[in-house]
């Protein structure tokens, strides 16, 4: 557990926003939260393409390690996308990450394309309109996509290990997720690049018969295409200079969007990065570096201070997507499996994680700050924030706030949505959080994955806590002391 200030200790928005004046932090926070009567700028509707979504509040693509050992939807997944359906938010990013091939899939209970097809995803889709119609009467103001990925280096399609595929070797990666630095196999082709696009193509048509508004072509956390994006020391067409490194993403935009015309598409990019950390005598470390510089492994890092992020490229990219198409980003940052602090600030590490070498709301004002600058630079681009979970009982003072100031058009939920799906709905109609619903960044919903468990909030959602993994995810907390 973090030793630094939880957000429910603080009795009042003056009280946190004192806090944050320490940490040079400066959050900015609305003084009460405003009911879309009360002119929420939440409330506003967002022009997206051809369509209007009808209010801020977004719902960030959520994994559960729990479809059909095929890669099929299941009824407890159907909960989840139910759920979406019911939160109040008007636009549903993804709903989660769905592999394109079955070799991609992060874990053997990923979605899986080939395994959906249309029916699939047609019932994916279902559940999320059938919940919102029944909730809120109408969902001409609903956008829905489908996050499309493939895990490169993290894939693990069976139980019995991971089966990486990569872009390049990774001098710090490589050696933490067990791949062979000479092992020249598990590096995809110019000819598996090809192919992979071919998946990614047909991933989107199937989406698109299926009745999808959108796909999310995933650049984020460390997978494939992100990590193409940091593809230095790849020869070829598909790496070495930015035109290189980002040919893949722009090929898949150019692709989906002249055979699937009708479709949408959105970006979830992790805008920056720095170099990996680790757990070194209790605490979170980041690897040595110093001889390894200027840092040519990452996308959004500074070269010669891998610690601190660089948004040059990034801002570059940006700018290319908004020319080739793309009518919105959802903007994240680093990755879960090699700087979650960063990544997801949480007072509570994941077992694979380290305490926070930082305040959490630092993670959090970092990610607000770059999204700022990212919408300053390139202001036509539809922009969506993440990391404002650990926010908790202000989670809205600071959703307004920085909707308001224009720093960014939509924020999205992630963790929250596990244990209160219908804070959106709540908070759009002036009804007081329930605090007892609130997500409080345990970290089991990471935990219980990272050891073959099902995803989801065992702490406060009554139909996890009552599942028999949650009493396996209390013996894993303990046995690491927390």
């Amino acid at each position: 557990m973090s030793s630094y200030p939880r957000i429910a200790r603080f009795r009042s928005v003056d009280e946190l926003r004192s806090h944050l004046a320490t940490l040079d932090a400066p959050i900015p926070l609305d003084d009460a939260p405003r009911s879309a009567a009360d002119g929420s700028p939440l409330a506003r509707p967002l022009v997206l393409g051809d369509r209007t979504v009808g209010n801020r509040w977004c719902i960030h693509p959520m994994e559960g390690w729990d479809g059909s050992p095929e890669g099929a939807p299941t009824e407890i997944l159907l909960r989840r996308w139910r759920h979406f359906g019911s939160s109040g938010a008007k636009l549903i990013w993804g709903g989660e990450a769905v592999s394109v091939l079955n070799e991609g899939r992060a874990n053997p209970n990923q979605l899986s394309a080939p395994a959906c097809g249309r029916a699939g995803f047609a019932a994916l889709l279902a559940e999320v309109k059938t919940a919102h119609l029944a909730t809120f009467g109408r969902d001409d103001d609903l956008v829905v996509a489908l996050q499309l990925t493939h895990s490169g280096r993290f894939s693990k399609p069976v139980a019995t290990g991971r089966v990486p595929r990569i872009a390049y070797h990774h001098p710090v990666l490589d050696a933490r997720h067990g791949v062979n630095p000479d092992d020249a196999s598990c590096v995809l082709t110019d000819a598996d690049v090809e192919r992979l696009i071919d998946a990614y193509v047909t991933a989107a048509k199937d989406a698109a018969a299926a009745g999808f508004d959108m796909v999310d072509l995933k650049a984020c956390h460390g997978y494939l295409v992100h990590e193409f994006l940091s593809a230095r020391r790849r020869p070829g067409p598909w790496g070495g200079d930015f035109a290189g490194r980002t040919r893949l993403l722009a090929t898949l935009i150019e692709r989906v969007r002249a055979e699937c015309p009708q479709l949408l598409i959105g970006v979830r990019l992790s805008l920056f990065d720095i170099v990996p950390w680790h757990m070194v005598d209790g605490r979170g470390e980041p690897f040595p570096f110093t001889g390894s510089l200027p840092y040519d492994c990452g996308f959004g890092v500074d070269e010669m201070n891998p610690l601190a992020y660089d948004l040059a490229e990034p801002i570059a990219l940006l700018r290319k997507l908004r020319d080739l198409g793309v009518c919105a980003v959802n903007l994240t940052a680093g990755s879960p499996y090699t700087v979650p602090h960063m990544q997801r600030p949480a007072a509570f590490p994941p077992s694979d994680g380290y305490p926070p070498p930082e305040d959490p709301l630092i993670g959090v004002w970092r990610q607000i700050d770059a999204c700022r600058k990212a919408k300053e630079a390139v202001p036509e681009l539809v922009m969506v924030g993440s990391g404002y979970t650990y926010l908790q009982e202000y989670v809205v003072h600071a959703a307004q706030a920085t909707v308001a100031r224009g720093w960014i058009d939509s924020v999205g939920l992630g963790r929250m949505v596990l244990s209160y799906p219908e804070l959106p709905a709540d908070a759009l109609a002036g009804t007081p959080l329930v605090r007892g619903s609130l997500c409080r960044t345990f970290s089991d919903c990471t935990t219980a994955p990272r050891h073959g468990l099902r995803s989801g909030c065992y702490p406060l959602d009554a139909y996890y806590k009552a599942l028999p993994e949650a009493a396996e995810v209390k013996a894993i907390k303990a046995r690491m002391g927390s």
